[in-house]
């Protein structure tokens, strides 16, 4: 077996990992939502959005038999948890500083507004304020972990390409 073909299939089932862990920390999310009263905020739903958005190119990625397009695939997912990391880090400046909104009344009509908050409304539909503290999961706020979540996929996913780019240039 080519060690090229080795490496793309590692690659494509660490992309289908990538999406099953970001549609189990929607789950998660869900979770806390429906059994524990975490209702969602705008920016809570807008970083649901990205989880989903990674997990959709993730498995597209996956699905590709050449670099050139898991390339492309994972490029939108750097892209993706680049928008999850300024999101996060958004709400975890919030809920750091209480008395500065989110922005509730303007993001909230924008937010419910997104086809998939009709489609699914218990899962994308705003219920919650940004400012909000909930009990923390391990010492750390939902958005502190999702913030570290972004930047960890954001981080292995940069690695992974500058690496795979530099064995091409090496190849030469």
């Amino acid at each position: 077996m080519h060690e090229g073909d080795r490496a793309l299939r590692r690659e494509r089932r660490l992309l289908t990992l990538l999406g099953f862990v970001c549609l189990a920390l929607v789950g998660g999310a869900l979770y806390l939502q429906f059994f524990h009263g975490q209702d969602p905020c705008p920016l809570c739903i807008i970083q649901r959005y990205f989880f989903v958005l990674i997990a959709v190119f993730a498995f597209l990625g996956a699905g590709f038999n050449g670099w050139r397009g898991i390339a492309l695939l994972e490029t939108l997912v750097l892209l993706s948890a680049l928008g999850g990391v300024a999101t996060a880090a958004r709400h975890v400046y919030i809920q750091a500083n209480p008395g500065f909104s989110c922005g509730f009344d303007a993001l909230q009509p924008v937010v419910d507004s997104l086809p998939p908050a009709r489609w699914l409304p218990q899962v994308f539909k705003v219920a919650g304020l940004c400012e909000t503290p909930y009990p923390p999961i391990f010492g750390l706020s939902l958005p502190q972990w999702s913030l570290v979540a972004f930047a960890v996929i954001f981080v292995f996913v940069a690695l992974s390409l500058r690496l795979r780019r530099n064995a091409r240039a090496a190849a030469r």
